[in-house]
């Protein structure tokens, strides 16, 4: 039951949801409809004849399935590349004393704001220099490294009692041991939130490999599409069909993880 002192903030919530569905609830129903009926004005919600065959036109009119596996590929490696490189460094960062620790870590966060724009050109020379230029490790070894998901992993790492470390060194394991047995089945929920976001930010991803990637094979999704309106700049519906089928697979993985992305993000607000 609702208090009354929280009704007007109840509201406003549920205001702001609708406000950020119905974009997506149009786009939906937008791809169900006929070109004829995308252009009426006044515009209808529900379309008066479900043209479920915009679906099957897209397959016909782009390699759908192609961009799909590019874009699976590409996310699957770049977040296996953030796991091995993100836990041990978070463990370090974590567990270890050295010197030059704490100014190497506010480091590691000061890259985080600069931009892309500052090193695209950078990076593009390097990438050419390689010959990396329209190939998939153009896309996934720049991506490999991600500095807040190495915070994350540190913060949650850091909340872990001292006690089951010292019980691990009494027992004779070693820091691999112990960081594979005992600190990674701790780390369920940072891991899952590491997980979704990567996975949505590599599903996303848009002006970089529309840099790097000059044919059509390697494409991933988001770029395929991007030529695809293009060439049907006017015919909303297969647009918007093709664009509901590129989201479903991340709603999937939101809902999925929903209950460890709140955990993960708690634990990473506490204070040391």
């Amino acid at each position: 039951m609702v208090k009354p002192r929280n009704l007007p903030v109840h509201l406003l919530l549920i205001v702001g949801s609708v406000g950020m569905l119905l974009p997506f609830f149009w786009m939906v129903s937008t791809s169900f409809k006929t070109p004829l009926e995308a252009l009426r004005f006044p515009p209808t919600w529900f379309p008066s004849v479900w043209q479920i065959s915009n679906y099957a036109e897209v397959f016909r009119q782009i390699p759908f399935w192609r961009y799909l596996a590019n874009t699976v590929l590409i996310t699957a490696a770049s977040l296996l590349g953030i796991f091995l490189t993100g836990i041990p460094a978070a463990y370090a960062f974590a567990r270890f004393r050295f010197p030059g620790r704490e100014i190497l870590f506010m480091g590691f966060l000061a890259l985080m704001m600069i931009p892309l724009p500052v090193y695209l050109v950078p990076s593009y020379m390097i990438l050419f220099k390689l010959g990396w230029i329209d190939t998939y490790a153009a896309m996934i070894v720049p991506w490999i490294v991600n500095i807040f998901s190495i915070f994350l992993l540190r913060q949650h790492i850091k909340q872990l009692p001292q006690d089951l470390f010292d019980a691990a060194r009494i027992d004779g394991c070693s820091e691999l041991w112990t960081l594979l047995r005992i600190v990674l089945p701790l780390c369920r929920a940072p891991l899952a939130t590491i997980a979704v976001f990567n996975t949505i930010s590599a599903w996303n991803s848009f002006f970089w490999p529309l840099i790097v990637t000059n044919s059509d094979r390697i494409r991933p999704l988001q770029v395929g599409l991007a030529y695809f309106s293009r060439e049907q700049s006017t015919n909303y519906t297969l647009l918007m069909a093709a664009t509901t089928m590129a989201i479903i697979p991340l709603i999937i993985l939101f809902f999925a993880a929903q209950k460890q992305i709140i955990q993960s993000q708690a634990r990473a607000g506490l204070k040391e």
